[in-house]
């Protein structure tokens, strides 16, 4: 089995527990643990543990695994999931979150069809996330298509940098699907981006989530760019398992995403070092700590709120 040896102070590799899909909530936990990796995003879905703040609390505990994000419940399949009421959902979420300690929900747009919800949407998250220091990180997602149609399912839109957020989730499945520029959409959320769901895809109608370095999105780029700039957040793991045949192959797949990950942030966080280091006459480094309250408001890493239109 691969075995991750290199780690990068600052930005911490959490595993979504839907990685391990259609194994459980718990046996993410403890697969996370085994691997090293820094934490689990936990997956709210019809896995009754996923909804159960008491019962996640006693398995980060029990495995020495952090809660670092929730992800609300925005799936098709999780519409009864905590409430009905859209709202209510991210009430709960940030609530799971401050709980747990976790820094991060994640939120899709709404679907089309939830009007209401999707007219106060942009407004509705701004409110929340003033109430907390809690991210609210909205995700970009994808058209959905088939053959030859293609259908506008999210509301306002499913690409989040065209409206107004504080924070963002970079999917880079979710850029492969929708045949998403990754780069410019990297560059287009800038200091906004707060959350990373690691993934590859090759572009076809379906959301693919395959281990980084299986298809064809820039997945070491980014990794690199954030490990450059000293990136705050934290980057997790979202791949598809389903068609592991084995335990042991899951977790082989898991290793792998994991040490792709560490591996190009490494790198990237080594030479994002040397370019300070170079910037600094007699190659002694910059003042302020990236990704640090001392950083300078041009330094590498430092960050600041979005503002409302």
């Amino acid at each position: 089995m691969v075995q991750p040896e290199v780690s990068v102070p600052g930005t911490k590799v959490a595993l979504s527990t839907a990685s391990v899909y259609p194994e459980s909530t718990a046996t993410a936990f403890e697969i996370a643990a085994r691997l090293g990796y820094d934490g689990v995003e936990v997956m709210v879905w019809t896995d009754p543990v996923s909804q159960d703040i008491e019962a996640l609390r006693r398995l980060s505990d029990f495995h020495g695994v952090p809660v670092l994000a929730v992800h609300a419940p925005c799936l098709l399949i999780t519409q009864r999931v905590w409430s009905t009421d859209p709202w209510v959902k991210l009430q709960k979420a940030r609530s799971a979150a401050e709980r747990l300690g976790a820094s991060t929900v994640v939120v899709h747009p709404p679907f089309r069809w939830q009007r209401a919800y999707a007219r106060e949407f942009v407004r509705g998250v701004w409110r929340m996330a003033d109430e907390t220091d809690v991210r609210f990180a909205v995700e970009n997602m994808f058209p959905w298509r088939y053959r030859d149609r293609e259908m506008l399912a999210y509301a306002p839109d499913w690409d989040p940098t065209r409206d107004d957020y504080r924070h963002f989730t970079l999917d880079l499945s979710h850029t492969a699907t929708s045949r998403t520029d990754t780069l410019a959409m990297l560059d287009r959320m800038g200091e906004r981006l707060g959350h990373i769901h690691i993934a590859d895809g090759n572009g076809s109608n379906k959301d693919e989530h395959l281990v980084p370095g299986r298809g064809t999105q820039p997945c070491a780029e980014v990794l690199s760019h954030l490990g450059g700039m000293g990136f705050d957040g934290h980057v997790v793991v979202e791949v598809n398992t389903r068609r592991a045949m084995s335990a042991a192959e899951r977790e082989e797949d898991l290793a792998e995403a994991l040490a792709y990950t560490r591996l190009h942030l490494a790198g990237g966080a080594a030479g994002g070092e040397a370019a300070r280091r170079l910037a600094v006459p007699g190659g002694t480094e910059a003042p302020g700590n990236p990704g640090s309250d001392d950083a300078g408001p041009d330094a590498p890493g430092a960050r600041t709120k979005g503002r409302r239109r």
